[in-house]
């Protein structure tokens, strides 16, 4: 079965059929799914389908669009929750430097990093991490970080180099609906460079959705887009690809 490594259900695009959609997961193959919380709100909601579905489990962090969130009483909150049995990983963490272009601000962001990193290995949990526009930054951080660090670079868009570098340090490479797209020449070589035992399944629904539903609300039932992809470029089967990949989700959030 696909483990679904990054999603995000409490997305308002969802309200009108999130249930029914949740429902039909197990007969389109998905098996697990990780619930990933960006901003507080979707922490909380996170936690909550982790606890109303046994397919579903939670990551919770803060994203660094929506450092506004981490107060004292919300970074209290996390702490607390991060002992429940249902929170897999610290996430979605990380650095955006897309809207982000003062100094001060990117200050912070890096603060709220680095203070996040601490948090998960203090409780020995992975984390899920955002970059954009922010390579060298988010490299020279978590390197800095590391001493039993360990983790996904999420929907990853940077070159195979340095997704090595990544791979290196013991982080897993997360790739999505992305790799689908004719245009994906990068991603479509560091899925080709990196060992598919390094290799995560994510959709980042309702974003990036998959060739041929490109623009469109994407959900956990289109991921076999992705691993159909990922064959195709390894020159494995599809079932070697679900089977491989579950097997990497579990060693890095259920271990």
């Amino acid at each position: 079965m696909i483990f679904e490594t990054h999603a995000h259900y409490d997305d308002e695009s969802f309200d009108a059929d999130r249930e029914s959609l949740l429902g039909s997961m197990r007969e389109n193959g998905v098996g697990t799914i990780i619930n990933v919380g960006a901003s507080f709100d979707g922490c909380l909601k996170s936690l909550g389908y982790a606890n109303n579905h046994d397919f579903i489990y939670a990551a919770i962090g803060i994203h660094p669009e929506n450092t506004e969130d981490y107060t004292s009483e919300n970074v209290s909150w996390i702490r607390r929750h991060l002992n429940d049995d249902l929170v897999v990983a610290v996430g979605e963490i990380g650095l955006d430097y897309h809207w982000e272009k003062t100094g001060e601000g990117r200050i912070f962001q890096a603060k709220v990093f680095k203070e996040q990193l601490e948090l998960a290995k203090e409780h020995k949990l992975p984390v899920i991490v955002h970059s954009r526009e922010a390579c060298e930054d988010t490299l020279e951080i978590i390197d800095s970080a590391a001493g039993g660090l360990k983790g996904v670079m999420h929907c990853f868009s940077y070159p195979k180099e340095i997704a090595r570098k990544y791979v290196d340090m013991g982080f897993y490479v997360g790739v999505g609906g992305v790799v689908t797209f004719k245009n994906s020449k990068k991603l479509k070589e560091v899925v080709a460079d990196t060992p598919i035992e390094r290799i995560l399944l994510e959709t980042d629904c309702p974003y990036m959705a998959p060739e041929p539903f490109r623009g469109k609300r994407n959900d956990s039932t289109l991921i076999r887009y992705v691993a159909q992809e990922i064959a195709r470029i390894k020159e494995i089967t599809y079932d070697e690809v679900v089977e491989i990949t579950e097997q990497n989700a579990r060693a890095l959030f259920m271990s």
